[in-house]
């Protein structure tokens, strides 16, 4: 990968569109969008590893994901101290609640396809779709960070893939309706972010485009159907 130099980026908004990335505004709408990023790489560790406790003989394999989001929490946090800003943990703990909970409750019931479903094919691709969009737009130092990051979503993307068209038959019924539980949550938590993320020359309607197009692929990769497919994406304008 090509390294980036301060001097590729202007800091400032000109012909290229990009933000100022010194400005107030800017900071503070980052401490938010920053924090949201370094929560979900959390939530995403504790998440793989919790998977790991259903699915013993993957459990090795689940830890190898859980460490790369570590690592790329490690490199978010990194990301806000080169801009000076103080990422708002508390926001984005609040931001993740309810996907949270729905996770934490489908584990506890023992409901893998669902878990996975959360983690592996929502969460993920709502973070690729944010770090698409974002890189663009990010001042040199993370976008360097985020370029890297983007290439191992992909792989816990995958993972999720995998498993599931492997165990289609047995749990459609179940990823039908994990998706009518949490589809609705992942658009409300775009439009939550959509004043911040504007900040930051992200658009709201470029995220949400980009967010389905990853999931339904990944949805068409499992095994579903045009139609089925379009019944689940349906579920995103509940809510």
């Amino acid at each position: 990968m090509a390294t980036l130099e301060a001097t590729d980026l202007p800091t400032e908004s000109g012909s290229t569109g990009l933000p100022d990335f010194t400005s107030a505004s800017y900071k503070d709408a980052y401490s938010r969008i920053n924090a949201i990023v370094i929560e979900g790489e959390q939530e995403a560790h504790d998440n793989y590893m919790s998977i790991g406790t259903l699915l013993p003989d993957q459990a090795d394999e689940l830890t190898k994901l859980a460490r790369m989001e570590l690592k790329h929490m490690k490199g978010f946090t990194a990301c806000a101290n080169n801009l000076g800003v103080e990422a708002d943990m508390a926001f984005a703990k609040e931001f993740f609640a309810p996907l949270h909970d729905n996770f934490k409750n489908a584990l506890a019931a023992g409901k893998v396809p669902t878990c996975l479903l959360i983690q592996a094919l929502l969460i993920e691709a709502f973070a690729i779709s944010a770090y698409h969009i974002y890189i663009p737009v990010a001042d040199p130092f993370a976008r360097k960070i985020t370029e890297g990051v983007v290439k191992d979503e992909y792989t816990h993307l995958n993972y999720g893939e995998v498993w599931l068209k492997a165990n289609l038959e047995s749990c459609r019924e179940e990823l039908e309706q994990a998706n009518r539980d949490n589809l609705p949550l992942i658009r409300r938590m775009l439009d939550q972010v959509a004043s911040d993320a504007a900040v930051l020359h992200m658009d709201k309607e470029d995220l949400i485009e980009d967010f389905l197009i990853a999931y339904q692929e990944a949805l068409t990769e499992i095994g579903f159907s045009t139609r089925e497919i379009a019944r689940m994406a349906a579920a995103a304008l509940v809510g």
